[in-house]
């Protein structure tokens, strides 16, 4: 999902509008790939809301068993539910994302101290803003399940296209944003996280010369590196994005489980206990480290590919 310096072989950078659409290819490809852990890792974060540990029954209990007990439920396609709506996401949001950071990169703003968090944190949230109406009906449409297996509340929407017609309906077009709250302050320290350890690890892996100069190698062994910074700074926000992004709300649109960003954080803890924060950790570093390696792996790769080109126009 992350943006670094060009590789040796391009010093010159791909432009912005042509990174914004390199940048939502990238995650869309991820995508398709890791969908099936961002269900499990929902139904997991959703699993026991405001109750404490041992009063409710467990129906997900790891990612092998959680992924065999949303097959069982929900059937294989099970596995990819919300999936239409999590690439409108992926494109959404990491096509601005990649398209501010190239413009912070081209202004040299990443070059100064602290410039690689600040710019990948500012370009997460604009992000975050535009993506959050289809991340909303993502979760929505992950959560849902028979009643059986069923975990936090039950939107029952009928598909993609009905669910932003129900809440746009319902709600208005507030209620399409509603719960961005939390999403950009997790995709902020996703994104500052993820640019900042990407761009340092590729460069230290360039340093000590572990790889032939250019290659993917350089940007996988950075990704997997990112990955695990990015997992142990990212749940917390993750957990609280999804749910209230998934509570049911009022007539008025108003939560009726969390005022907030920080209530939500204070309610988990207190009701939950704090280790509470880190629910579905497991299948999160699971799925966001496959994605952000394969993501920033595809990214680097698409750039390489389209500045031969620009070169030598083929």
């Amino acid at each position: 999902m992350e943006r670094a310096r060009p590789p040796p072989a391009a010093p010159v950078p791909v432009p912005p509008h042509v990174d914004l659409v390199l940048g939502a290819a990238s995650c869309c490809l991820a995508c398709v790939f890791t969908n099936p852990l961002e269900v499990v890792k929902t139904r997991l974060q959703l699993q026991g809301e405001l109750r404490p540990r041992g009063t409710y029954r467990r129906h997900y209990r790891g990612v092998l068993q959680a992924l065999g007990a949303v097959s069982r439920a929900d059937g294989l396609r099970g596995l990819q539910k919300g999936l239409a709506a999590g690439l409108l996401y992926q494109g959404l949001m990491n096509g601005v994302r990649f398209y501010c950071y190239s413009h912070a990169e081209d202004r040299g703003l990443t070059q100064q101290p602290g410039g690689t968090v600040v710019a990948g944190a500012i370009a997460g949230a604009l992000g975050a803003f535009v993506g959050s109406p289809a991340y909303l009906v993502k979760t929505h449409l992950q959560a849902q399940t028979v009643a059986a297996m069923a975990v936090g509340h039950q939107h029952k929407h009928q598909g993609v296209s009905n669910a932003f017609d129900t809440i746009y309906r319902k709600q208005g077009l507030v209620g399409l944003w509603r719960g961005v709250n939390g999403a950009v302050p997790r995709v902020m320290v996703g994104s500052a996280v993820q640019l900042a350890t990407f761009a340092s690890a590729k460069e230290w892996v360039e340093k000590l010369k572990w790889f032939k100069e250019g290659s993917w190698m350089v940007a996988l062994a950075g990704g997997m590196i990112s990955s695990v910074a990015v997992a142990v700074a990212m749940t917390p926000f993750d957990v609280v994005s999804t749910r209230l992004y998934n509570q049911p709300v009022d007539e008025r649109g108003m939560g009726k489980h969390y005022r907030g960003l920080l209530d939500c954080f204070v309610q988990i803890s207190r009701k939950e206990g704090i280790l509470a924060l880190y629910k579905g950790i497991g299948p999160a570093y699971l799925r966001l480290g496959p994605h952000t390696i394969l993501s920033l792996l595809f990214w680097d790769e698409l750039r390489k590919l389209t500045y031969r080109h620009q070169q030598h126009g083929v």
